[in-house]
């Protein structure tokens, strides 16, 4: 997969799951689900772009970190919601799956950057 085509997937996701917390019901609980999701998804995206923008292999290895502790967040934050509501399990099942493709996608480029500055 091209950086340009993971872009887009996580940029999909993102936008899933926006469209997912928008849709939530209007309780506290899920207040703070969608206050939450909103911001760690999009920004999962939004710093996977700038990581394919970095000036130096350390830039790029910082950057896919800060992905990955959104990507990881984004799914706490599903999993959360299905504590909150088990019949949501259905709903989230396919998001958090994607995340989980994504999250392990970004720690595999992660270790092989590590790889690539521990031989510089």
């Amino acid at each position: 997969m091209t950086q340009k085509e993971l872009q887009n997937r996580i940029k999909t996701y993102a936008i899933e799951i926006v469209k997912f917390a928008e849709n939530l019901p209007d309780t506290l609980g899920f207040r703070t689900v969608r206050n939450q999701i909103v911001r760690c998804g999009p920004s999962a995206a939004a710093n996977y772009r700038a990581a394919c923008r970095g000036k130096s292999s350390s830039d790029f290895k910082y950057k896919l970190e800060i992905v990955e502790e959104e990507l990881d967040e984004t799914m706490f934050w599903l999993e959360f919601t299905v504590g909150l509501d088990e019949s949501k399990r259905t709903l989230v099942s396919s998001l958090w799956k994607e995340g989980n493709e994504l999250l392990s996608i970004i720690v595999s480029s992660i270790n092989s950057v590590k790889k690539k500055l521990k031989k510089e």
